[in-house]
């Protein structure tokens, strides 16, 4: 979390001097080419130019870690679900069917693995992309630069919003989790059971979901006291210009949606499989 109590990481990089909307347009672009394919080939060249432009802008791996480790969890687990409740899918996908391993009630096979792999690679492609969005993107400048595409400036506001309570949700939470700890309650391993864990958790939702109650009260009635949402439009502090970069990023996110159709429907069909 940076000092100005947002997720914003600092610095000048590409993507932090990148207009919003921009990089907006970037993630959907990126997006939807990766849920258009089912080809490992594919999501490894993606993978890999994500991982340079997330080297590019230089965030601090501390920053970013939490959200890393529950993306790498999320595959861990998704990869362990598919393979015990549907260890031979891969075989509706291929045709084939090479036995690897002996679970008693099936048998999972290769090209199940092969499947998850891919899967996994899929999901991994997102994340770089991601990353640079949520790090290097300021709400202020973002919320100005969504209102000079024609999003209506209440909702802007209200993503430049949410934005900024993202981390004051985060620091709530390890609020109340320490005072409940103070107070017996276990939530790390060794202090109680799995379950009761999971039941101490759950137990922060409410008191999570009572002060998040009084936070946008305090917020509405500060904002309707200032007059928000009297006139049609409003100026915006943060509003920048689009600069050349801006553009060729567009163009190069549109050729990215363009191209990725082109190879859906001429070249990469289907579920590739080597063997």
């Amino acid at each position: 979390m940076s000092k100005m109590g947002t997720l914003y990481a600092p610095g000048n990089s590409v993507f932090h001097r990148m207009d919003g909307s921009i990089k907006m347009l970037l993630f959907a672009a990126w997006t939807i080419a990766t849920f258009m394919f089912l080809d490992l080939r594919v999501f490894i060249v993606m993978l890999l130019v994500g991982t340079v432009l997330l080297l590019s802008a230089k965030i601090p791996f501390r920053q970013i870690r939490v959200i890393f480790w529950v993306m790498i969890v999320f595959n861990v687990f998704n990869t362990a679900f598919i393979l015990l409740i549907t260890p031979v899918y891969g075989t509706e996908l291929t045709g084939t069917n090479t036995p690897v391993l002996n679970i008693g009630y099936n048998t999972i096979n290769l090209e199940t693995i092969f499947y998850v792999l891919t899967l996994t690679a899929k999901y991994l492609t997102l994340l770089p992309i991601s990353l640079l969005f949520i790090f290097t993107t300021h709400p202020s400048r973002f919320a100005s630069s969504l209102s000079r595409i024609g999003i209506p400036y209440k909702i802007a506001y209200a993503v430049n919003i949410a934005f900024r309570y993202i981390p004051d949700i985060q620091a709530e939470f390890r609020s109340i989790t320490n005072s409940m700890q103070m107070r017996g309650l276990g939530f790390r391993k060794g202090d109680a059971p799995f379950l009761q864990r999971v039941k101490n958790v759950t137990s922060i939702a409410f008191p999570m979901l009572y002060s998040s109650l009084q936070r946008i009260e305090v917020v509405t009635n500060a904002m309707e006291l200032r007059g928000f949402g009297k006139h049609k439009k409003r100026t915006w502090y943060a509003m920048e210009q689009l600069r050349a970069i801006d553009y060729t990023v567009g163009m190069l996110s549109v050729l990215l949606i363009v191209g990725s159709i082109v190879l859906k429907v001429a070249v990469l069909k289907g579920f590739w499989y080597p063997l």
